[in-house]
């Protein structure tokens, strides 16, 4: 049965992110009853209409232009009308314009509400093999490779499943900070064109993917999920004790113990207990 349009509500509506097909059915019923459709870009949501057999009137919303549009869309929820606020695929807001006038809505009183569906990040996580009862979106990494190492560097030690968006022409470049960044035995997973015709899944490890990249193994056309796993902290643990201990024997050269300790501890963040029971190990006067 079709849903009784509440007035002055903002229905937050998912589409497809590749198959026409993935539309829920109370998703195109809200976009056939509602005033109006608010669309990241019109021309695109016309195509899924015309599937539809849709003429809801649109209006366009997009990152360019929300801030000027908002009190437009606030004014037609004042009077009454019922509206829907798509992006071209997916779930709106997630990487996606939205939030100011979502925020903006709810502050105003009006009522916000969600037809779920489609989600790249959701999608991409069920087929990845990469653990999914945790997990960080990250969204799009900066474009520019100073900045994108940096972030990636932030992010290094995060024990959850890490994902990603990421666009064809910035690719190669990812997967090549991500496998130095993280580690080029750390696992990934590169979902290129969800439930689309040509959806493709590369799995293996980050230093494995990159050379794949590079090759061009993996198409540099399309939208593409990039997952990560989690940092092992045993691992990294290990790894960093290891360095702690090289820089360790480096200062006992020239340095008294003490004074060796202090500085490895406050350059490594290791405890300075066992670093000093090391320090005697090392000099020959342990147990």
């Amino acid at each position: 049965m079709a849903e009784t349009m509440k007035p002055g509500t903002l229905y937050v509506v998912a589409t497809p992110i590749g198959n026409l097909g993935d539309m829920s059915v109370r998703g195109g019923e809200l976009l056939r009853d509602v005033d109006r459709i608010l669309a990241e870009d019109t021309r695109h949501t016309a195509r899924l209409l015309d599937h539809l057999g849709l003429s809801t009137p649109m209006t366009s919303l997009h990152e360019h232009n929300e801030q000027k549009q908002i009190g437009r869309v606030l004014d037609w929820l004042a009077q009454g009308q019922s509206l829907a606020l798509v992006s071209d695929a997916g779930t709106p807001l997630i990487s996606d314009p939205g939030f100011e006038l979502v925020r903006a809505a709810r502050e105003r009183g009006f009522a916000v509400t969600t037809a779920p569906g489609a989600c790249a990040v959701t999608a991409a996580l069920s087929i990845s093999g990469l653990p999914t009862d945790r997990f960080v979106f990250e969204g799009f990494l900066p474009p520019r490779q100073a900045h994108r190492q940096r972030e990636l560097e932030r992010l290094k030690d995060q024990e959850r499943t890490l994902v990603f968006y990421e666009s064809p022409r910035r690719i190669v470049a990812a997967l090549t900070d991500m496998a130095s960044v993280f580690g080029a035995d750390r696992s990934g997973v590169v979902v290129r064109e969800l439930t689309k015709t040509y959806e493709t899944v590369y799995a293996g490890t980050l230093g494995e993917l990159a050379e794949l990249a590079k090759a061009g193994d993996i198409t540099e056309k399309g939208e593409f999920v990039v997952l990560v796993g989690g940092a092992d902290k045993a691992a990294a643990v290990e790894a960093a004790m290891v360095d702690a201990e090289r820089l360790l024997t480096r200062l006992l050269q020239s340095l008294p113990v003490k004074e060796a300790v202090r500085i490895t501890a406050d350059m490594t963040g290791a405890a300075r207990n066992p670093l000093y029971e090391r320090a005697l190990v090392l000099q020959g006067k342990g147990g």
